[in-house]
């Protein structure tokens, strides 16, 4: 079989899409990954066949930002996502999909763009999710600017979940911890959510630390994680007796802009996540999500420190189970993430609420298996 997959050009929303199209090359089947070409490099490193396809999330975010007039607030990321980021790839993929005529599409949950161009041309498609669904007024915005692009475009869309076009949705999201009443719906196909690993080389003071001290892992995604946000987070976490391991992807302005570190704290500017989480005991992040799903798959406590998009729901979600806590934006400060990393790292019960997850997570079907249903589903 012929499968295309597609995603935006961002890493966590990307990285989530590779077990599976990976699993699906290792099935005998031919394997065609479209997403901005700065990401080429990893799909080649994982033996996927790129092509252009789609721009990054911040390429959107400034595209709306320059038609906006300057100090007037406003949300982007509704018509980044909705409009934008949607219509470009629909463009994009117009001529990959004529000259390919794959047998499958496989989109990422927001990247509806790539639907939107399987459904003009005829090809059957899944949508491919990357965490937990949210809901809220920002994703109803964006929904109603999928919808519109789609009207626009000539598609029919569902006006409930928007970003599904009508196809089944591959759900990584195990089911206890799914927004409650879609928890139950018969549209979709759950899938263990796949570990990236790289074979890359993990730090040193992984490799040879003390392993009598707890490892922290600090990390903000490519977005949120400023300079000011990092380094307040370090001046708390670094106070405790441990290591810290500090990601500092995004624009922080990298490891200069953090200024002079303490002894045991690293920055690294790329840290390969799923070979460095079962080495690590606490993990402080923004709460995207599917790191939340790599964290729970781990087993670990999470520390959120919710910026925007779907973190505050992530993290409240987290919290509401018991496997982690949550540090505000309007409460943010070194002290209050030290006194939280801190009873966290002493909490037992949060660790057993993460191991639950995790043997659920684990009972789900793997890629591989899930290879052979997506063939099923186009029968």
């Amino acid at each position: 079989m012929r499968l295309i997959f597609a995603s935006i050009g961002a890493y966590g929303h990307l990285i989530p899409l590779l077990p599976l199209a990976v699993a699906a090359r290792g099935a005998g089947h031919e394997v065609t990954f479209a997403t901005d070409k700065r990401f080429h490099p990893m799909l080649h490193d994982a033996g996927l066949t790129p092509v252009a396809a789609g721009s990054t999330v911040r390429e959107a975010i400034a595209t709306v930002r320059a038609e906006v007039p300057a100090g007037q607030p406003f949300d982007a990321s509704p018509r980044a996502f909705g409009d934008v980021l949607a219509r470009r790839m629909v463009a994009d993929l117009a001529p990959v999909l004529e000259e390919q005529r794959p047998d499958l599409m496989i989109y990422e949950v927001l990247t509806p763009g790539a639907g939107m161009a399987a459904t003009l041309a005829g090809i059957p498609a899944i949508c491919h999710s990357i965490g937990r669904l949210t809901g809220g007024p920002m994703w109803n915005a964006m929904s109603a600017a999928w919808l519109a692009t789609a009207a626009e475009l000539g598609i029919e869309a569902p006006t409930r979940d928007a970003d599904f076009l009508g196809n089944r949705y591959l759900d990584v999201c195990p089911p206890s911890f799914q927004l409650p009443g879609f928890a139950t719906s018969a549209e979709r196909i759950l899938m263990r959510p796949g570990t990236w690993r790289q074979s890359a080389d993990l730090p040193a003071m992984v490799r040879e630390r003390d392993r009598g001290r707890p490892l922290v892992y600090l990390t903000l995604g490519t977005a949120f994680g400023t300079p000011e946000l990092l380094r307040q987070s370090i001046a708390g976490l670094s106070k405790l007796p441990v290591d810290l391991l500090v990601a500092a992807a995004g624009p922080t302005g990298g490891k200069g802009a953090l200024g002079d570190l303490p002894p045991n704290v690293v920055v690294e500017s790329w840290v390969p996540q799923g070979d460095l989480l079962p080495h690590v005991d606490l993990v402080v992040s923004h709460g995207g999500g599917s790191t939340v799903l790599e964290v729970l798959a781990n087993g670990l406590p999470h520390l959120m420190l919710p910026q925007g998009a779907d973190q505050f729901s992530n993290a409240r979600a987290v919290a509401d189970i018991g496997a982690g806590r949550q540090v505000m934006p309007g409460e943010f400060s070194a002290e209050l993430v030290f006194s939280q990393a801190e009873a966290l790292l002493a909490d037992e019960q949060a660790r057993a609420c993460a191991d639950k997850l995790a043997s659920e997570i684990a009972g789900m079907p793997s890629p591989e298996e899930t290879v052979g249903r997506l063939v099923e589903a186009v029968a």
